[in-house]
């Protein structure tokens, strides 16, 4: 029988991508694919060319529970969310690990989120919760999983999306391992690193606009 509390941890544990996504310095999964690269399972997009903090670690307590996040947000050119990859260890009077997917919204329910490392057995991930922003698929974590995540290159995270077609997203795993078995980032540093990451983002959306206006004077010119 689940106790009171267990099933309050449970109950964040499944919208937690709502918390580790909340740190990134975007809005939404308010845009699919259109944002990113076009993709088909042979070509996974790549994480998709915007900044990038990378691999990173935070810890929080939460009642009598230690729970710390290894995440990777993948963002699109304009800012928006593409992924959220949480590994979420939760240690004290309750002990689990999950990892979590988020993915845009507009999803099609039961093929889930397949997961691939350097192109090995995809393994299914199971939605967890939908939101009107993003849907959360999450599995069991174990040690032969962060095994194979430590060891991998890249892992590929396949979603298929509402036009019944795969959204596979590609997402380094340099940095992984250092994250994983590292300390968490402090508050401040990881404060700074979304400020330049805001930074670069607002800079790269002035040179698009200012390369569209350009484009539209040249137009109107001939």
């Amino acid at each position: 029988m689940m106790f009171k509390s267990e099933k309050k941890m449970r109950a964040a544990l499944s919208v937690m991508a709502v918390v580790f996504g909340a740190s990134a310095p975007v809005s939404s999964f308010a845009q699919d694919a259109a944002q990113a690269p076009a993709a088909s399972a042979d070509a996974p997009a790549q994480a998709v060319g915007a900044p990038r903090l990378g691999w990173y670690k935070t810890c929080s307590k939460q009642e009598d529970n230690d729970i710390c996040v290894v995440q990777n947000l993948v963002l699109a050119n304009g800012g928006q969310l593409v992924t959220a990859v949480g590994l979420i260890s939760v240690s004290g009077k309750i002990n689990r690990k999950i990892l979590q997917v988020s993915v845009p919204a507009a999803r099609l329910i039961p093929p889930g989120v397949i997961m691939q490392i350097d192109g090995g057995k995809g393994q299914k991930l199971d939605y967890a919760v939908c939101l009107p922003d993003k849907c959360t698929a999450e599995v069991p974590l174990t040690d032969a999983m962060i095994t194979s995540l430590k060891k991998g290159t890249d892992v590929v995270f396949t979603s298929i999306n509402f036009r019944r077609a795969p959204n596979p997203i590609k997402v380094s795993l340099d940095g992984f391992t250092g994250a994983y078995d590292g300390e968490p980032v402090s508050e401040s540093k990881l404060a700074e690193s979304q400020r330049s990451l805001q930074d670069s983002m607002q800079k790269k959306a002035e040179e698009a606009r200012k390369k569209l206006e350009d484009a539209q004077k040249a137009a109107k010119a001939q």
